[in-house]
């Protein structure tokens, strides 16, 4: 996409979770793709029009890509045309197709110039394998916390990007239980912690992500890294690291899978 310019964009509904900005396809029609980007879950594509759209996907929300000039693509992409609600038709003579049958991803337009104001990202903290991300950050963002350390994880303006898989994976590598509060965690359990969730977030990201429900890449490819997981969707079977059975809790909504003996 970066590069291209956008022929024609196909708006098929009103709303995905929030409503679509005003005149929509007409302020991406004709536009030039400058630069195409990612803030933690977001993806931003820079437009010659001096606005950036900005997208998130939610929780079934796939993009997916048509191209003649490729060839036919090896993998089905398993989305149902129901559900494509926006389809960008790009110079080159690729389609961009945005499928979400849940519609919780959503899709926004905001000044070039104000980037750095948009409210969504404002907040957040650093990402993981930044240099903003290190053992001396960890200690001071949860230096004094009360809630378990596994739901600092998953605060956005703690660490921007982390999901419930990868959280699950590096506490467990790191040997600190999901339950244990937050402020217990500066000092060596820091030390452990902050390379555990760098080696899981690389490590998934050369396996292709975490294929378990709907997730593919662009084109049709399942991630892999499912297959390494040490801890989470394995409730009741043994620990990598012992016989101990693995156990789920839920803890702010979400499933946290651990081993009792070896996360302390």
């Amino acid at each position: 996409m970066e590069g291209q310019q956008i022929l024609h964009l196909s708006q098929n509904r009103a709303d995905l979770r929030f409503p679509f900005p005003e005149r929509f396809a007409e302020r991406l029609t004709g536009a030039r793709i400058t630069h195409l980007g990612r803030k933690a879950k977001f993806l931003t594509l820079a437009l010659s029009t001096d606005e950036v759209l900005i997208m998130h996907l939610g929780m079934t929300g796939r993009f997916t890509v048509s191209d003649s000039k490729i060839g036919e693509f090896h993998h089905e992409t398993g989305t149902d045309p129901r559900h494509d609600h926006v389809v960008f038709e790009l110079a080159s003579g690729a389609q961009v197709i945005y499928n979400d049958p849940r519609r919780f991803g959503f899709m926004e337009l905001w000044p070039a110039a104000q980037f750095e104001a948009y409210p969504r990202l404002m907040a957040m903290g650093p990402e993981p394998l930044s240099n903003g991300f290190s053992e001396a950050y960890l200690n001071s963002a949860l230096k004094g916390r009360k809630t378990p350390v596994k739901s600092a994880l998953l605060d956005q303006a703690v660490i921007a990007g982390l999901g419930n898989i990868y959280v699950c994976e590096a506490l467990w590598r790191a040997g600190v239980s999901p339950r244990r509060h937050a402020a217990t965690i500066p000092g060596q359990r820091a030390a452990r912690l902050v390379p555990a969730i760098n080696d899981v977030i690389a490590e998934a990201i050369a396996a292709g992500g975490s294929s378990i429900s709907d997730f593919a890449s662009a084109s049709g490819e399942l991630g892999y890294f499912q297959h390494a997981f040490a801890v989470y969707d394995r409730e009741g079977q043994a620990c990598r690291n012992c016989d101990q059975p693995i156990q789920r809790i839920v803890q702010s909504g979400r499933s946290s899978f651990f081993c009792s003996k070896c996360q302390r």
